[in-house]
């Protein structure tokens, strides 16, 4: 196809489906609508469009020249091991906990499109072992405005020292996992990541936070680390899965950034 055969690209799924057309979407720079039809549709309620309905709604709007097409940002990952490729995501992309996902992946459709992801997550919350890890960020923020204590400022770059961490989310969006917001201050137009560094903690109360990101209240906890950047080198030891918009992508290490303005899409006004 190319970018003189349609006015607009239809796309019929969930979160997975966006994520394996992306790079011919980059490509073709048509406008994009999204009808939320699968088990996980967190990029289709970043756009608003949390129904069939809405997404025709917008389609009408659309067509008759009411609403134009918004430009919102990508996330990139870029894995060290070869060979060399630019992997794209809509959605957030993480390491640790987020192993989660392949357990997911694995149920029953109907079962992940009704709380799989939690399920899968919860048997891991109780035993998953922590990872040492080092981010380096390229014009880092501050995590919850409190100075991050364990950077080291160098240049342009800010390098923290490795600790010991149960989940590493690189978002683009607020949502991930069917509703959690992992990142809610994330905002997919203004050019940067948001990272969300859970620490290692107590098993128990793990557990009992759990229900707390759900409504984005875990970044109150102590052992919570949020900061936003433009581009973030991940180190893991041992070597992790990296899974976005829930799919497998690479292992770490890897560089992971944003492309602004890189895909067109028509979505909900809010």
């Amino acid at each position: 196809m190319s970018s003189n055969d349609a006015d607009a690209i239809l796309i019929f799924g969930g979160d997975g489906t966006i994520h394996r057309h992306l790079p011919a979407l980059v490509r073709l720079q048509l406008p994009v609508l999204i009808v939320p039809a699968g088990s996980g549709n967190d990029f289709a309620r970043a756009l608003n469009l949390r129904s069939m309905r809405h997404s025709l709604r917008a389609w009408r709007d659309f067509e008759s020249g009411k609403l134009q097409p918004r430009a919102v940002d990508l996330g990139v990952i870029v894995p060290s091991a070869p060979p060399a490729r630019t992997l794209y995501f809509c959605t957030v992309a993480g390491c640790g906990l987020d192993s989660a996902a392949r357990r997911a992946n694995q149920m029953p459709r109907w079962l992940r499109g009704h709380g799989g992801y939690a399920l899968a997550m919860l048997p891991l919350l109780r035993k998953f072992p922590a990872f040492s890890t080092r981010l380096t960020q390229v014009e880092g923020g501050q995590p919850n405005g409190v100075p991050l204590n364990s950077t080291e400022a160098n240049g342009n770059e800010n390098t923290k020292v490795r600790k010991l961490t149960l989940l590493a989310a690189f978002a683009n969006t607020q949502f991930y996992g069917d509703g959690m917001r992992i990142a809610p201050q994330a905002n997919f137009t203004d050019g940067k990541l948001d990272i969300c560094r859970i620490e290692r903690m107590n098993p128990f109360k793990l557990l009992g936070v759990f229900p707390s990101v759900y409504f984005g209240r875990h970044l109150r906890l102590p052992e919570v680390e949020y900061s936003r950047a433009v581009s973030v080198q991940v180190e893991t030891e041992p070597a992790l899965d990296i899974y976005a918009d829930g799919e497998f992508v690479c292992e770490t290490p890897a560089q992971i950034s944003i492309a602004a303005g890189a895909l067109q899409v028509i979505c909900a006004p809010r």
